[in-house]
């Protein structure tokens, strides 16, 4: 299955004549955020579309990772958009984004729970692990269904780690049952970084070998998107593009995880927002790419 995200700007083109592209796109795919509380326009518009298309729920402000846990609102609201919608999947980031700090820095004793609106990269340690493995459970339990966890794009590490990343995702899945959104422009930008500050020769070859480390059963989605490189760093904006890297990655993990015949394909353009026709074309591409692979 191929999807594109379902923006703003794309709502009219695609509900006026839902029958000219649904042979293009398979399911559509959301941030969850965007459409919580009761009622209202956005959901009236969420519903329109599930009435023409599977709908894939992606959120970014769970914070999985965070140790004082999942906020209660957070979680409720997400549970009853995924009563009222019935999607296809339910995701979120191997991130932190929840977190006590002081009111007042002269202070401390008046803290309170502040949501940090990023998603923050987690330590790959024993400690970290197991506070994601029980958020992720929780999530799991009241959803009653499993969600898919997305690799992050990260702009710094902590020090720390027991295990590599494809270490600490693949015992989240064993521990949890949980499914791995792979996001491979995440993965290349992380590797571009990683070269930019010595530690990394071979992005693509790093890339590949990530993705060898990595079940394929526990693949439920991979992502795919465009990024812009500044002077010091690569930055993961989703405004452009797949760039010919990442599509070669593409071609690569569809070939690892061929046996996986129920892996979805996402593109996403969450900046700078082009003509639906370019999305269009991106998708028709992946599915070009996939099936190369899958020859």
């Amino acid at each position: 299955m191929f999807g594109i995200g379902f923006r703003h700007s794309h709502y009219a083109e695609l509900l006026e004549n839902p029958s000219t592209y649904k042979s293009s796109v398979d399911f559509l795919e959301v941030h969850s955020e965007n459409f919580f509380g009761a009622g209202g326009a956005a959901r009236a518009v969420l519903q329109e579309a599930r009435q023409h298309w599977p709908i894939s729920l992606h959120g970014v402000g769970l914070g999985l990772g965070s140790a004082i846990g999942i906020d209660p609102w957070h979680l409720d609201q997400l549970e009853d958009l995924v009563v009222r919608t019935e999607p296809l999947m339910v995701s979120d980031h191997a991130c932190f984004a929840r977190g006590f700090f002081p009111k007042q820095m002269q202070s401390a004793e008046a803290i309170r729970a502040i949501h940090a609106s990023d998603l923050l990269p987690i330590p790959f340690t024993k400690e970290a692990l197991s506070v994601l493995c029980s958020n992720v459970q929780l999530v799991q339990e009241r959803l009653k269904r499993t969600i898919a966890v997305e690799n992050l794009s990260a702009y710094f590490a902590w020090r720390e780690a027991d295990f590599s990343e494809t270490q600490f995702l693949t015992e989240l899945t064993k521990r949890t049952g949980c499914q791995l959104l792979v996001d491979v422009n995440n993965i290349y930008v992380n590797s571009l970084n990683a070269q930019k500050a010595g530690l990394c020769d071979t992005p693509l070859t790093s890339c590949q070998a990530w993705l060898d480390a990595i079940p394929t059963d526990a693949v439920a989605e991979i992502h795919l998107a465009g990024h812009s490189a500044m002077e010091d760093i690569v930055i993961d904006d989703h405004s452009c593009k797949v760039r010919d890297p990442v599509w070669e990655l593409y071609r690569y993990a569809m070939q690892r995880f061929k046996v996986n015949t129920k892996i979805q394909t996402l593109i996403e353009w969450d900046t700078d927002i082009p003509a639906l026709s370019v999305l269009l074309d991106q998708a028709a591409l992946a599915k070009r790419h996939a099936g190369e692979s899958n020859a």
